[in-house]
């Protein structure tokens, strides 16, 4: 039996929900897959914590965090709560992301069965990964803006190190993904706004030298604001796109609207070793609690979960049965993108098609 130990956050709104719906998930693959078996252990992060403590994320759970195989988190934060300087005060994605190192930020892009993407089509259209920096670009200003009550500057800053190695994780992925398919052809698309911006031009330059170790893979160049208007028009082709981290948190919402909305959307944040998963989405409060948030965003966490872990029978026997649950008219949406029938019978209805 291989035991791995999982940490999850909860987190706040929705988060809490998703995260039930997530574990009775994973629950039901262990059962239907067999041969491991999740060791879950819950630690407190976001909204609730910095209200009792001042802090979002405890120093203890940080440095925990490097002793588990993955970690799961729901949303986080309480768009209600700003530092005096106007930021949000209880997100942990930055907590996460740089003090563990978790320096690439993977989105997938799927358009799933019945679900009707931006151009109608079927799930063959739209399939693509969006590789976002995770440690630098505009958002290393979070917490330094400098300025007063006149001007305010933020500073997008890059560093060679970083653009190497996101630029190689991004090579790798799209090699991986090939060898899944039927035609072994692989691309990846640097996005970037090198026309305008030394920052841009220095990500360009040091994304193309990369390149040259994988002669394999094709390597294009798009320019983000003529990428925002492909990836409605032409979706199809893109396989793997690299980016900087602000560029990469605009766009890939902008993809998860193609797709259905970004409630369907889940995300990776990988790192030498360590990773965690999430939603790409906030913790909407709106509906918090009414068994109306869509579950299907956390679930497929566990996909990746179990692709990191080597677990690719499971991976794949979820991605089975979230499909299966769709076509077969158990899991439908409605107009604002929630489950027709709850969160809950949503739910079930994957775990009744493993």
């Amino acid at each position: 039996m291989r035991k791995y130990r999982l940490m999850v956050i909860k987190g706040d709104g929705i988060g809490p929900e998703l995260i039930e719906s997530a574990l009775d998930v994973l629950q039901a693959v262990e059962k239907a897959v067999g041969g491991f078996q999740f060791d879950i252990e819950f630690h407190e992060g976001g909204a609730g914590l910095f209200k009792r403590e001042g802090y979002a994320f405890s120093e203890k759970s940080l440095m925990q965090a490097s002793e588990f195989d993955a970690i799961l988190k729901g949303p986080v934060g309480d768009p209600g709560l700003r530092l005096d300087d106007g930021t949000e005060a209880s997100s942990i994605s930055g907590i996460l992301r740089n003090g563990l190192d978790l320096f690439a930020n993977v989105r997938p892009i799927t358009l799933l069965p019945t679900i009707q993407g931006v151009r109608g089509g079927d799930s063959e259209d739209i399939d693509y990964v969006i590789v976002r920096e995770n440690t630098e670009g505009l958002y290393a200003s979070r917490g330094r803006g400098i300025g007063n009550d006149r001007v305010m500057n933020d500073i997008l800053m890059l560093t060679r190190d970083a653009v190497e190695r996101i630029a190689r994780f991004a090579f790798k992925l799209a090699r991986e993904r090939s060898l899944k398919r039927t035609s072994n052809t692989a691309t990846v698309t640097c996005v970037d706004k090198s026309n305008v911006l030394r920052t841009m031009a220095f990500f360009r330059k040091i994304v193309t030298e990369v390149s040259s170790e994988f002669p394999e893979i094709t390597l294009e160049y798009i320019y983000s604001d003529a990428c925002a208007q492909a990836m409605v028009l032409s979706p199809e082709k893109f396989d793997v796109l690299v980016m900087e981290n602000f560029l990469g948190d605009l766009l890939s919402d902008l993809g998860g609207a193609t797709v259905g909305g970004i409630g369907l959307c889940h995300s990776g944040n990988y790192g030498s070793s360590l990773a965690y998963f999430e939603p790409i989405h906030g913790t909407a409060p709106d509906i918090a609690g009414q068994n109306k948030a869509n579950p299907l965003s956390q679930i497929r966490c566990l996909e990746l979960i179990f692709e990191k872990l080597g677990e690719l029978d499971a991976s794949a026997k979820l991605y089975d049965a979230i499909c299966s649950s769709l076509k077969s008219g158990k899991f439908t949406l409605d107009g604002n993108g929630c489950p027709s029938d709850g969160t809950l019978k949503a739910t079930k209805s994957i775990i009744q098609c493993l």
